[in-house]
């Protein structure tokens, strides 16, 4: 039973490491159920954005590696659909996982569909309700194309039951372990295979973390390097097109985050995108904000562990500095993880009256870190049952 993941930035490359422990654990248990194969896109090409991550974690090299690179939102979307076509023509996948909301789970998704080949969609769900947001078009279309939407939380859940999505599992409630191993039949995957299976399964960056953490917490010199000491700087990243894209937009932010950061260090690993467009920008971050290269994720897991507020208009930040219990702040008009917010752990910038840390823990939103393993466990069945 052959699957296809396919991935093109750093955060796909994290959300597809559990899904391959989950899958090795399986295949060990069980026999070599599946087989992996990984394609990597190219969308992110720097070596800190991509490869890094893979040399970080031991984690198997991709099998194909399609060299998109940059480009305009069509070109790069045209090139993933191409090259991701001819490959999945060659392997024949029995089903194909795409990740988030990117250019490349766009491409993807439609390569595969238009081949008659399942698709997974890891993260489904999600919703700005800003269609100028290129991600929330990626998200819309790569769940009105695929078979499993696998969901990250209960909201997620509600927006495509609003969406008109009608085959929910456990209505919308996380999925528990044993309900999926012991009473596989309530699946009723065959029941109509016209109509997407919508289940939540929670985040599987929640499971990267766990792992994460304790590795980060004795590989990174991060804090060492950049002689940084616990609480006592702020951390900063920025990458997202509609801000970059909008000269106004980003000089209100940095504005804002001059603003904010007045007497506080601020580091801020930029991204290449962010690069380009601050060299012309007129406003400028004043000389408390430290530029530097990208990190690693591990190094960037130390760095938000150890700061005393986060900036970031990340999603993925965003639920990592709820999981860490760091003060955020998105730097956006909206989010799609509003359940940081509701914590009171996060805050939209437009909304920000001061640092303040929530007295108590509202609980986990996005599940119990053994996301990947529910994940495979439908796979598992979908396969089996397609097979019969």
């Amino acid at each position: 039973m052959k699957i296809a993941n396919i991935v093109g930035a750093r955060p796909q490359f994290i959300k597809y490491f559990p899904i391959s422990q989950a899958i090795n654990r399986f295949n060990e248990t069980c026999g070599n159920v599946f087989d992996d194969i990984l394609i990597h896109t190219g969308q992110h090409y720097d070596y800190n954005m991509s490869k890094v991550f893979f040399d970080e974690f031991g984690m198997k090299m991709p099998e194909y590696h399609l060299e998109v690179g940059s480009g305009s939102h069509g070109e790069q979307t045209g090139q993933i659909l191409q090259k991701v076509e001819d490959v999945l023509i060659k392997e024949s996948p029995d089903i194909v996982l795409v990740y988030g909301d990117t250019n490349s789970t766009l491409g993807a998704a439609l390569a595969a569909v238009k081949l008659h080949i399942p698709v997974a969609h890891i993260e489904a769900g999600l919703r700005s309700f800003n269609k100028y947001m290129p991600e929330e078009i990626n998200r819309i279309l790569t769940s009105n194309v695929s078979t499993l939407l696998f969901c990250p939380s209960k909201t997620a859940v509600t927006n495509l039951i609003y969406d008109g999505y009608k085959n929910i599992l456990n209505e919308g409630e996380l999925v528990e372990i044993d309900f999926l191993l012991q009473n596989k039949i309530k699946l009723n995957i065959k029941a109509d295979k016209n109509e997407p299976l919508v289940i939540n399964v929670g985040d599987v960056m929640y499971d990267v973390l766990l792992y994460a953490l304790k590795i980060a917490e004795e590989r990174s010199d991060a804090i060492d390097k950049l002689q940084l000491f616990g609480k006592q700087y702020y951390l900063l990243t920025l990458h997202r097109a509609e801000i970059t894209d909008d000269t106004e937009k980003l000089h209100e932010i940095i504005d804002f985050v001059n603003d904010v950061s007045v007497n506080k260090r601020v580091v801020f690993p930029m991204h290449p995108r962010m690069k380009n467009v601050y060299k012309i920008a007129k406003n400028k971050l004043n000389q408390n904000v430290e530029i530097i290269k990208p990190m690693s994720y591990l190094d960037m897991l130390m760095l938000m562990k150890n700061s005393d507020l986060i900036m970031t208009d990340s999603g993925g930040m965003q639920k990592e500095a709820y999981w860490l219990k760091i003060p955020c702040i998105t730097l956006r008009d909206e989010t799609e993880w509003i359940e940081t917010v509701q914590s009171g752990w996060n805050v939209l910038y437009k909304n920000y009256c001061g640092l303040r840390r929530p007295v108590k823990n509202d609980g986990a939103y996005y599940g119990d870190g053994k996301s990947s393993e529910r994940i495979v466990s439908v796979l598992a069945e979908k396969l089996i049952e397609d097979k019969l």
